[in-house]
């Protein structure tokens, strides 16, 4: 049977949600190993003079505790 653990993390692009969502597991496997999956829990963006500038996922990360 094995353990695993959920952290919550938060990341942008300026390109996708997808790509924030690259980015934030990128970011989280350089200090976790064995990550198994990421659920985008919510999407938003930043808006300026009517364009979108930066998008956001908040993300939770799950991964397997050896």
């Amino acid at each position: 049977m094995a353990v695993m653990k959920v952290i919550e993390v938060m990341a942008s692009s300026d390109k996708s949600w997808e790509d924030a969502t690259r980015k934030a597991v990128a970011h989280a496997s350089k200090s976790i190993n064995h990550i198994r999956s990421a659920f985008v829990q919510s999407q938003s963006v930043v808006v300026n003079n009517g364009n979108i500038e930066e998008f956001r996922v908040n993300a939770k990360i799950t991964f397997e505790v050896k």
